[in-house]
């Protein structure tokens, strides 16, 4: 009975650590996600307004994809650990229907700072939409991409292939990233945002 004791409150220590019990009741949960959602419609609005800002061109690329995700990304460097956590969403063009997603990297690099960026990808057909939604990506070495610009300064062909059917662009507050480094990336669906 003593051991039965002690196994049966390991557990529930376990499952109150493991955010199974948030303390939270379902409509408050349910209210949270509400809201974590109308954020991610707004910052994937913005994320757009500021692609065209420094890539018009970029606006009906994004029209005649067959879909389109964007991600909000803060990345640290701490000598020689690298992280990177953000979170985004998905957009089907055809059906309209948004999905939610996170992404996340880690590594090992020398430097130290914080970094803000905003990345979009398009997608090519239903295929390498669905699968980047359901499956979720990671990328590996190959999918760093180089924006090109011209000698006055604007972005042409700043979207590039990373993988076959995705392309992408990437931001920083100054505008598109020069290399947009994506490798040792996932990105993957988020289960909680998208139940209905």
């Amino acid at each position: 009975m003593k051991h039965l004791k002690l196994i049966l409150g390991l557990l529930l220590i376990v499952v109150v650590f493991s955010g199974f019990w948030s303390g939270k009741t379902k409509k408050e949960v349910k209210e949270e996600n509400r809201l974590e959602r109308v954020n991610r419609i707004t910052t994937n609005n913005e994320t757009l307004q500021l692609l065209y800002k420094y890539a018009p061109e970029a606006k009906n690329m994004i029209l005649n994809s067959y879909g389109y995700a964007t991600f909000t990304n803060i990345g640290i460097n701490l000598v020689l650990l690298s992280a990177e956590g953000g979170k985004g969403m998905a957009h089907n063009n055809r059906t309209g229907v948004n999905t939610y997603m996170n992404m996340a990297s880690g590594g090992l690099g020398l430097g130290l700072g914080v970094k803000d960026f905003r990345a979009v990808f398009l997608f090519e057909d239903k295929k390498t939409y669905d699968t980047f939604v359901r499956s979720g990506w990671e990328a590996n070495a190959q999918a760093d991409a180089a924006a090109k610009y011209e000698e006055t300064g604007g972005a042409i062909n700043a979207a590039e292939t990373v993988a076959p059917g995705i392309r992408l662009y990437k931001m920083t507050q100054n505008g598109l990233a020069l290399q947009a480094t994506v490798q040792g990336t996932k990105y993957w669906k988020d289960e909680e945002l998208n139940k209905n």
